[in-house]
């Protein structure tokens, strides 16, 4: 069975709309009032009579991720099979749902995610500041989750298997608007299989609420704690490999490289000396070759994303 899950906040004038373009291949929608002051969830109940639908109310607000637990927890128990994503906001179209599900039914993936730029005109009509911020988020997200294959992390239109979703609902997953990228990093852990799914996204004629200077680095520090656990886990504690030894090897002769040269180049600058060609080359010469080690794992970093379906 096919669930979807709508978190709402503040979308009073929008989940109506949401709810009626979803088709009869859902067999539960579940409404998550995540502490909504506009009172969106009781609102649903009043105005629309479909047997489908579950309203859970949340006494405060505690952030999306958390309301996708909570949608998580209840769909998993009532035994549906997918799980699905869909934001109240009017921005995903429902009609989609088939082509997130479609890949886990048929075995090709364990979650599925919305990518908005597949298409040169779609990306054509996003508003420039998400362009910009989607571009510098999806590689922060690439080094920090390990699924180089996929764009757009924050996209919140998604799909994953109960099974894989069951594995999840108990890790330190994000409850704040972190939650899809911090999703990618525990499904990386768990190896699961990531498919991207082509969509056009629908932006009014507003102005975006994303504030770039709080969000990027927000996620950049959220992102590197995500990237330093990935590769311990990965690469020294289920595994060491040639591959761990080249990311550590590289990680001191770097390090090192970079701390004498900038100690040498202080003395020089201070003394008015300049430093001996001997210094320069101790100093040039474990970065060059921690950097080429490091360039080394990451290639191999690349294609090490995971392929077999975690739910067979």
């Amino acid at each position: 069975m096919i669930a979807t899950i709508i978190p709402a906040f503040k979308t009073r004038t929008k989940i109506l709309d949401v709810i009626a373009e979803i088709g009869p291949e859902v067999k539960n929608i579940y409404i998550v009032d995540d502490g909504c002051p506009q009172k969106t969830g009781q609102f649903v109940l009043e105005k629309i009579i479909d047997k489908r639908i579950q309203v859970i109310f949340h006494g405060k607000n505690l952030g999306v991720g958390a309301a996708m637990l909570t949608g998580y927890k209840k769909a998993i128990s009532d035994g549906n099979t997918i799980l699905v994503k869909v934001d109240s906001d009017g921005q995903m179209n429902p009609k989609l749902i088939h082509q997130f599900t479609d890949p886990i039914v048929n075995g090709a993936a364990d979650y599925t995610k919305g990518n908005r730029f597949s298409s040169y005109q779609d990306i054509r009509a996003m508003p420039k500041i998400r362009i910009f911020g989607n571009m510098i988020l999806s590689l922060i997200t690439k080094f920090s989750c390990g699924y180089w294959n996929i764009f757009d992390p924050t996209n919140g239109f998604t799909a994953i298997h109960s099974k894989v979703a069951s594995e999840l609902i108990n890790s330190k997953i994000s409850k704040g608007y972190f939650f899809e990228s911090d999703m990618l990093f525990w499904l990386y852990i768990h190896r699961a299989s990531v498919k991207d799914i082509p969509m056009k996204a629908v932006y009014p004629n507003e102005i975006s609420s994303l504030n770039i200077m709080k969000v990027i680095p927000y996620f950049l520090i959220m992102n590197t704690k995500n990237f330093i656990k990935r590769l311990y886990i990965t690469y020294f504690l289920r595994d060491f490999s040639i591959y761990s030894l080249a990311l550590l090897t590289g990680t001191i002769l770097f390090s090192f490289g970079m701390v004498y040269g900038l100690y040498h180049w202080n003395i020089s600058h201070l003394s008015g000396i300049t430093a001996s060609s001997g210094t320069v080359m101790l100093a040039a010469l474990p970065i060059i070759l921690g950097l080429q080690l490091i360039i080394y794992f990451i290639s191999f970093d690349i294609t090490n994303y995971p392929r077999d379906r975690l739910s067979l």
